[in-house]
């Protein structure tokens, strides 16, 4: 905004220093001509003194004798229209030895003339136009006040548009931010947009969520009956059946930690070091936990962040022998990684894996289990719901997966 003013504003100001004052000191310039001409014609069957007197006078001019000393036509550095005045005396008056234009207000021509060497002065004032910089002062006030008056209305006109912003952006980490049409058309034509969107994917959530729940509660009254079943079976047949009902359940035991809206959750102020802490002391001796960064306490949703880091490790232990979370404190970001010493997952498969119901089982040990393929999708969509990302790569310590989690150090409010 600020460029094309000050742009606007030299433009001007320099056509209009150049077209206006030379134009304008070059004709007043003219008309001076014409009177030392007329002076000049004088001195030829006039003496000087009696010309001095009568014509000279009345014209407002000097003559004096010049004393042959040339001012080498001195003018100050910043005199603009002196750089019209001094060549437009040359080339209008004849004999001109020396233009002195060294004093503001003075200005004095020597010449040669039928009476010898005489120079001539005059009020500056007679060939330039008085007080410029007035102008130059009005076209910077003005110019400043058109700027304020452009930055008081482009902020009322971004207002809007930043509140767009504000509620997108709230909407993608699971909060709702009333949010009303204002602003310009175009602005009021978004906003109604963005609010249709979210009424959209609000109702494609709560239906993904009720199917989702339905189904996996309807096939827990079924297990139940199985379990209760196998229960008073003996054998071998019995104890595989079971297995494969343990490992339905876990299924739908996934199907209903997905399907799960954290966004929900009340925010809360926690330590995420001592979380992960706890986690990995749940999880076993196989599973430690280092820190790095002064701690500090973090707005998170626990509960969601909590089962999106013990998928984490519970994946390490399932498919190695060992799992190492680390909590990295940043400026602006908290980075939990989970490292684990089992094959990995190779660098072509990494985006694959993150998507729900996916499980990559010709690149894992399969004799640790092969879960639902709901673990890291989970995890991937808590991150998304903090505004943080999940990642995935190679340990260098380890030898296998590498997840990183990383969350900006935000305030979640719960509006």
């Amino acid at each position: 905004m600020l460029l094309p003013i000050l742009t606007l504003q030299l433009a001007v100001t320099l056509v209009f220093l150049q077209r206006h004052f030379e134009g304008v000191t070059r004709q007043m310039t003219l008309n001076l001509v014409r009177e030392i001409n007329f002076v000049l014609d004088q001195l030829e069957d006039r003496s000087l003194a009696e010309v001095e007197q009568f014509e000279a006078e009345k014209l407002s001019l000097t003559l004096r004798r010049w004393d042959g000393i040339p001012s080498g036509n001195a003018r100050d550095f910043i005199d603009v229209s002196g750089r019209t005045v001094i060549p437009t005396l040359y080339d209008n008056l004849q004999g001109v030895r020396d233009v002195d234009l060294s004093t503001r207000k003075w200005v004095v021509v020597a010449l040669e003339t039928a009476k010898g060497p005489i120079s001539i002065g005059f009020e500056r004032r007679r060939v330039s136009a008085s007080n410029p910089h007035q102008v130059l002062v009005w076209m910077v006030f003005t110019g400043f006040v058109m700027t304020l008056l452009s930055i008081f209305f482009l902020r009322a006109q971004l207002r809007p548009i930043k509140r767009l912003a504000a509620a997108a952006e709230a909407f993608g980490r699971g909060r709702n931010v009333p949010i009303t049409p204002r602003g310009a058309v175009e602005v009021r034509v978004a906003t109604t947009a963005f609010l249709d969107m979210r009424q959209r994917l609000e109702r494609q959530i709560e239906q993904r969520t009720l199917m989702l729940s339905g189904v996996s509660h309807d096939l827990r009254t079924p297990l139940t009956r199985m379990q209760l079943q196998l229960g008073m079976m003996d054998g071998p047949e019995a104890q595989a059946l079971q297995e494969d009902v343990a490992e339905m359940n876990a299924m739908v035991n996934g199907f209903l930690d997905f399907s799960r809206h954290a966004s929900s959750e009340t925010p809360v102020e926690v330590d995420l070091s001592e979380m992960v802490a706890d986690i990995c002391r749940r999880a076993g001796e196989n599973a430690t936990m280092t820190r790095e960064g002064s701690a500090g306490l973090s707005h998170v949703r626990i509960v969601a962040l909590r089962r999106a880091v013990d998928n984490l490790v519970q994946n390490g232990l399932r498919y190695g022998t060992h799992a190492k979370a680390t909590v990295s404190y940043f400026k602006n970001s908290v980075k939990i990684t989970v490292e684990d010493d089992g094959p990995g997952i190779a660098p072509d498969d990494r985006d694959q894996a993150l998507k729900p119901f996916v499980r990559l089982d010709s690149a894992r040990n399969q004799n640790r289990g092969s879960g639902v393929g709901l673990g890291l999708a989970i995890a991937a969509d808590v991150a998304r719901l903090h505004g943080g990302v999940l990642t995935l790569g190679s340990s260098e310590d380890m030898g296998g997966l590498r997840a990183d989690l990383t969350l900006p150090k935000l305030k979640l409010t719960d509006e």
